[in-house]
């Protein structure tokens, strides 16, 4: 392997170095708990609240609202969970889309098992949702509405602020899974009408295991855990200091940096684009065309007559690092349902790649990737049976 090209950043990013700087410090000098009274303590509980600050100026929330958790798995099933039972005698409908993470769906599915009804809206072809469908699904039951800002696998961003006022209008909470979103395009819980919103470090340059769920003051739902009086009685367990204020500074750094790494990554993701589609036959470009309404880093491409997963593997045998879709399902062999939900037919959703950008990738990186994938895909569909079978023995890339 000559070299390692990373574009696997919808599952992770890396921890940037200015946050891993500013993160040391509370692994073994500022070590005390945030719960403690004494000096240690406080002087960690500092910390947390800076970083609670940091975390509130860039969503147009306040300090008070923020609440740190685990990542954006834990925040999905609190806010949802939490929402749903504290509001079982109001009703018992929750509405959500049918391409959400599975942190959603399965806590919706959960939900179910409960007794709770829920509504899994369908998407158009390139993914959305509208806030008219939204509001046709609205019963007398309905107590939430759950719709992700930005779709993890294909990028497209919803339109959460419409989606939020029809929530408004009818007085049902609205909670909006931000984790694709957060870092990378705006956010402002007020004007967009939400509720609640849930992020996670990681996916914004920050540390892993660490999130944040965002609940409105005045918004009323259980606790996730029980034990201690942690995060205003809410969350009970010992806060991860290092990992909170690598959060805020993760995010700071984010919000401070946004438009210059949104160009940056809009332009390599562009030209990936560009080329793929002018250079190689019988591909498929999953999600928005429209470039203002998909993540600047996400390309999602299903290849006729190939597997997904072998073109996965020829490239990291190359040094690059691409996913066969979202991170939190890549141990399925089954296709991704997003996909199907936007209407690839099933064969082809099991030939498709993700491509996602980041702010340290090049275009030279870029180039390369590019030059290994136009050999990768005219080898593996010189084996490929299908491909003799719809095109004879003729060389096609």
């Amino acid at each position: 392997m000559e070299r390692r090209i990373y574009l696997d950043n919808s599952a992770t990013t890396y921890t940037d170095k200015e946050v891993l700087q500013k993160m040391l410090p509370y692994f073994s000098e500022v070590y005390g708990n945030g719960s403690s009274q004494h000096f240690f303590g406080r002087e960690a509980l500092v910390a947390i609240d800076e970083a609670r600050e940091k975390v509130a100026k860039a969503i147009g929330a306040k300090p008070t609202e923020i609440y740190f958790t685990s990542g954006g798995t834990e925040s999905d099933n609190w806010a949802i969970k939490g929402a749903a039972h504290a509001l079982r005698e109001k009703g018992n409908h929750i509405i959500t889309t049918a391409i959400e993470h599975p942190a959603v769906i399965k806590t919706c599915q959960a939900l179910e098992k409960d007794g709770f009804e829920v509504t899994y809206l369908p998407v158009d072809s390139e993914g959305f949702v509208t806030a008219e469908q939204v509001e046709k699904a609205i019963t007398d039951k309905t107590i939430l509405i759950s719709v992700m800002t930005a779709n993890n696998e294909i990028g497209t961003i919803e339109p959460i602020r419409e989606i939020g006022a029809v929530a408004k209008a009818h007085k049902i909470l609205f909670h909006t899974d931000a984790v694709q979103a957060v870092g990378n395009v705006p956010i402002d819980v007020v004007k967009d009408n939400i509720d609640m919103l849930s992020m996670s470090a990681h996916k914004f340059y920050g540390p892993k295991g660490v999130g944040v769920l965002y609940k409105r003051n005045g918004v009323k739902i259980g606790r996730f855990m029980d034990g201690g009086e942690q995060e205003r009685n809410m969350r009970a367990s010992t806060l991860n200091t290092p990992g909170i204020v690598g959060l805020g500074a993760a995010i700071e750094i984010a919000v401070r940096d946004m438009e210059k790494n949104y160009k940056h990554v809009a332009e390599l993701r562009d030209y990936f684009v560009k080329e793929l589609l002018a250079n190689v036959k019988d591909i498929k470009y999953n999600g928005p065309v429209d470039t203002s309404r998909r993540l600047p880093s996400n390309a999602n491409f299903s290849f006729e007559y190939i597997e997904g997963e072998s073109i996965l593997m020829s490239l990291d045998l190359e040094g690059i690092a691409v996913s066969s879709g979202s991170a939190c399902s890549s141990g399925s062999l089954e296709p991704s349902y997003v996909l199907l939900s936007v209407g690839v037919p099933i064969e082809l959703a099991h030939g498709s790649i993700r491509f996602s950008f980041g702010k340290n990738n090049t275009m030279e990186e870029v180039k390369y990737t590019l030059e290994k994938l136009y050999a990768i895909v005219a080898r593996l569909r010189e084996m490929s049976p299908l491909f003799k079978e719809f095109k004879g023995e003729q060389k096609y890339v």
